[in-house]
């Protein structure tokens, strides 16, 4: 793990941040009230490959880490302007097709990745599974021509309204110790017949959409299968820690947006002579949150590290890093609103409008709760809890 970033990687995260500043905190919101969905920006980044940064060369991906990614929506994020699908369509949905799929999988959907012409949303959760994906009910069972039957209910899944394909989890048998389904993904296309989806209102300040996906006997040819059958399990928790840790840098990110606005401000803001940041009332608890930052920043590059290197201990730090990241971000955006005082709660400001979606992660992929339930029967050795 190299604690001093490459030539490469500076000119990466240098250009990015000038693209993502170029649009702007005020155009990202104006997408997200409008109702648009930040194409523009996204398909500039596509355009000059840096959507695909982590995917295979052969197959029109720039053929770098993990690592290339994470400064790709760390810099996005910390513009004010963070590319949520990179989460799902890229970190998730790509590298499932990558390591999973088959070799016409990735010639068929790995380039459309890469440049941002197509994108993926990704379906796991369901109402009432919660974070036991062994209790997956939506099932898939073999049709006569080969294929598969799909038909079930998936809750919170993300940007389906811009989706091509949605990589859907769905049970196809049964473990034979009885604790749950045996898994498998599908690639269904994102206006089958037979998929209805319903809108979630949501507090959360993105373009993305939040859905509930409703499938009655959706068809799904035997190609689109990854993995092969009853194998989605392990899949699914390899392309689960990408998403991790690309949520963790999302949030370090929006960190650091809200700590350069309160910096800013609490020396530009003159009160009784001097500007507000030199009383340590205001100074110090954005000294500790800046201290907390780099402290997430440094668990997602272990975590990255881990992951480039196919190392099993990448599941356990990217857990860690998602926690860290959330305490940390949400600390750095609770703090510039408080130095803001009244403004912070403007939307002339911005602070509130990343508040949401940086909470979002104590909650999302997987809540701290069990975070802390992973890392202390995994890390520490207790007896499980669950």
């Amino acid at each position: 793990m190299d604690l001093f970033p490459s030539d490469e990687e500076r000119a990466l995260r240098e250009t990015v941040s000038q693209i993502a500043h170029g649009f702007g905190h005020t155009w990202y919101m104006d997408q997200v009230r409008n109702g648009g969905g930040a194409r523009e920006m996204w398909d500039v980044l596509g355009a000059q490959g840096f959507l695909g940064v982590c995917l295979p060369e052969e197959y029109g991906g720039g053929g770098q880490s993990l690592h290339a990614l994470v400064a790709v929506m760390e810099e996005t994020a910390a513009a004010g302007c963070p590319m949520v699908p990179l989460v799902f369509s890229q970190a998730i949905c790509g590298q499932l097709i990558t390591k999973f799929g088959t070799e016409q999988h990735k010639k068929d959907w790995i380039p459309g990745i890469a440049s941002g012409a197509l994108r993926f949303s990704f379906a796991i959760t369901e109402p009432d599974a919660g974070t036991n994906s062994h209790k997956i009910s939506t099932h898939a069972v073999k049709s006569a021509d080969g294929g598969w039957v799909l038909s079930g209910t998936k809750t919170f899944i993300s940007g389906v309204e811009d989706a091509d394909k949605i990589v859907v989890v769905a049970r196809t048998g049964d473990r034979p110790d009885g604790r749950g389904g045996l898994l498998s993904l599908f690639i269904v296309d994102a206006d089958a017949v037979g998929m209805e989806r319903q809108l979630i209102p949501m507090a959360v300040d993105v373009p993305e959409k939040q859905w509930t996906l409703f499938f009655d006997d959706v068809r799904v040819s035997g190609d689109r299968l990854i993995g092969g059958e009853n194998n989605g399990l392990r899949a699914v928790f390899e392309g689960l820690n990408p998403e991790r840790i690309l949520g963790a840098t999302q949030t370090i990110g929006l960190g650091r947006f809200a700590l350069d606005k309160a910096v800013r401000y609490a020396t530009e803001r003159n009160v009784w002579g001097v500007p507000i940041g030199a009383h340590q009332g205001v100074s110090h608890p954005l000294a500790a949150a800046k201290v907390e930052l780099e402290a997430a920043k440094l668990l997602v590059q272990k975590a990255c590290a881990l992951y480039d290197a196919a190392d099993p201990r990448a599941g356990e730090v990217a857990n860690m890093a998602k926690y860290a990241a959330g305490e940390a971000g949400t600390h750095c955006i609770d703090q510039a609103i408080q130095v803001h005082g009244g403004n912070g709660l403007t939307l002339e400001y911005g602070l509130t409008d990343v508040w949401w979606l940086a909470r979002l992660i104590k909650i999302a992929p997987v809540s701290h709760q069990m975070v802390l339930n992973f890392v202390a029967e995994h890390s520490l050795g207790l007896p499980k809890s669950y």
